[in-house]
């Protein structure tokens, strides 16, 4: 049987049409500013899809024994967004837990631009392996940015502006921003931090309306630098919370001074979720809620939230949660190291959709609960 369009006859002008036709309706189906928060365990990798299609995401998980699991999950995240590739990655800094799935997520997934904040200062076998040459080999195919602070990431219909990098923060104030910091008095500077941590890449990504901020694992001291006197980065709607809820970071002058409407916490089982955190979180002025991928076993009945708020829950669970937190591992050379994440079922994601108007909406994709936040 011959088909009715075989003679049908296509010019080159009617052709271009088609294909400016089906771009339309390609970017008429994309009305919000698409974030998911994927599960790691404890890592990070936060997926940004834009009206136009184009992607931007930050870390890409663990490394070792979890980059496959950690790869997937992330492909998965990048599926149900539609993509068929990753525009822009930002790697935060060079902790396993942000980059150590990286090729296995090149793998998966093609990455056409790679940024980071330049070179390690905290020297480690398989990090320096990794930067010296896996590394090389992943972007010398695609493109590679060495970012500081005030610089842009080209995506469409957004303001994706880096304001911290390679231990700087930026000097410039941000539309709507540079009042003074009234939290600023009372900070106290904790010891400083010559990890990798306090070398984060920071990004403020502007929606019309809606803005959010992300600052990788960035530290006490560097969260000061960016926001004192001045606070240079004015209010946020939604503040992915920073280096997973522990206490070396999330300071008041921070936080407080964001003023975000929700915070989401990209915690794991045992990692984040400190009890000092979360009281800087919980009151924080103008928080309507807290959201958390994993349940914390560091914040007990005490400092959690309700379980609609909160992604993916613990193995074994016990009968009863203790109210009491459970007490964080110690830290620093001799310790022994921190206890795996206990979770292997299926892992879930929290998305964030925004609309150009301030409005967006947060859903937990275990349970399906979901809470749309209007602009005060």
């Amino acid at each position: 049987m011959t088909s009715r369009w075989a003679d049908l006859k296509v010019g080159p002008y009617m052709l271009v049409a088609v294909l400016l036709s089906a771009a339309l309706l390609s970017a008429q189906a994309r009305r919000t500013l698409d974030i998911y928060l994927v599960d790691v365990e404890g890592g990070n990798a936060t997926l940004f899809v834009s009206t136009s299609g184009e992607s931007l995401l930050i870390d890409t998980g663990n490394g070792g024994m979890g980059a496959v699991r950690d790869a997937e999950r992330i492909a998965a995240a990048v599926k149900d967004a539609g993509l068929t590739q990753i525009d822009h990655l930002i790697t935060t800094h060079y902790h396993g837990d942000h980059f150590g799935g990286m090729t296995e997520l090149a793998a998966r997934v093609p990455i056409r631009h790679y940024i980071d904040h330049g070179p390690n200062v905290q020297p480690n076998p398989n990090t320096d392996a990794f930067l010296q040459k896996d590394y090389p080999a992943l972007y010398q195919a695609a493109k590679h940015t060495v970012v500081k602070p005030g610089d842009r990431i080209p995506i469409t219909g957004v303001e994706a502006r880096i304001v911290t990098a390679a231990g700087q923060a930026i000097q410039s104030v941000l539309p709507g921003a540079g009042a003074v910091n009234p939290y600023c008095a009372n900070h106290k500077p904790q010891a400083p931090d010559m990890t990798e941590n306090a070398q984060s890449v920071g990004t403020h990504l502007t929606f019309a309306r809606f803005r959010t901020v992300m600052l990788g694992d960035l530290t006490w001291n560097k969260e000061a630098e960016l926001m004192c006197p001045a606070n240079r980065l004015g209010a946020v709607d939604l503040f992915i919370v920073s280096h997973h809820g522990v206490d070396i970071s999330n300071s008041p002058v921070l936080v407080h001074a964001l003023a975000p409407r929700v915070a989401v916490m990209n915690n794991g089982t045992r990692k984040g979720g400190n009890p000092d955190p979360m009281r800087v979180l919980h009151t924080s002025p103008g928080l309507e809620d807290l959201w958390q991928l994993h349940f914390s076993e560091l914040s007990g009945q005490e400092h959690t939230v309700p379980g609609l708020f909160i992604a993916n829950a613990v193995d074994n669970q016990p009968a009863a949660m203790p109210i009491a937190a459970m007490p964080p591992p110690a830290r620093g050379a001799g310790q022994p190291p921190m206890p795996a994440p206990a979770h292997n079922g299926q892992a879930y994601w929290i998305k964030i959709s925004a609309q150009q108007d301030g409005v967006f909406t947060v859903t937990n994709a275990r349970n399906g609960f979901a809470k749309t936040y209007r602009p005060r």
